[in-house]
């Protein structure tokens, strides 16, 4: 894989990368993504799975467009599992998309920095879900989600990181991540792979919550 010669150069971020490489991919229909990736906010995959299969359920197993999604009424979205805000986000997605023309050619044209300042005008979208979108949906691969605390947890363990100021420690945090970039998305993914397969620390690890 192309990135990894340039990540290794981390002697520190070497340690933890090791077969198999991870390929980042561009996928259709990035709104339907976005709203997936709503719906899955604060829960496990299994039960993510289920709750979006119950989703597909309502317009014939077939991948809505934003606006069927705008058209399905409320109580139907509650029905298959979403909360109440869930249910709303999930039609200001929608909305927005109709209103704003937000198309996978639009997104695609757009810098990583355009695509976070359209994305998070929507009410219950914020820059770590917009993030995600764009890794794994617009298959970017220069981001670092510095929000994402499980990143943060790992680049502390992985670096040795004593820093008790908030502040300071996520500036070093960045720091250390610029040595990665243009492959910064990469390196999220061998340090959330790294932080599932290690000890976990006293307390646990702090997941991310929008």
């Amino acid at each position: 894989m192309d990135y990894v010669a340039h990540l290794k150069k981390d002697a520190r971020l070497a340690t933890i990368i090791a077969e198999p490489y991870h390929q980042l991919t561009l996928r259709k229909n990035i709104p339907l993504h976005l709203i997936a990736s709503i719906m899955s906010q604060q829960l496990n995959t299994k039960v993510a799975d289920i709750i979006y299969n119950r989703f597909l359920n309502l317009y014939g197993k077939k991948q809505p467009t934003p606006q069927q999604i705008l058209d399905t009424p409320f109580d139907t979205l509650r029905s298959i599992g979403l909360s109440n805000a869930k249910a709303t986000y999930v039609q200001n997605v929608a909305r927005f998309c109709i209103e704003h023309k937000v198309t996978d050619k639009k997104l695609l044209a757009m810098t990583d920095e355009e695509i976070v300042v359209l994305l998070t005008q929507i009410k219950g979208v914020g820059k770590w879900t917009v993030e995600m979108l764009m890794m794994f949906a617009l298959g970017r691969q220069d981001i670092y989600a510095i929000d994402d605390w499980g990143l943060q947890n790992a680049v502390v363990n992985i670096y040795n990181l004593k820093i008790k100021d908030k502040k300071k420690l996520r500036e070093k945090i960045l720091k250390i991540s610029a040595r990665w970039s243009p492959y910064r998305s990469y390196a999220c993914l061998h340090l959330w792979r790294w932080k599932d397969n290690a000890p976990t620390p006293k307390g646990g690890i702090i997941k991310n919550v929008e």
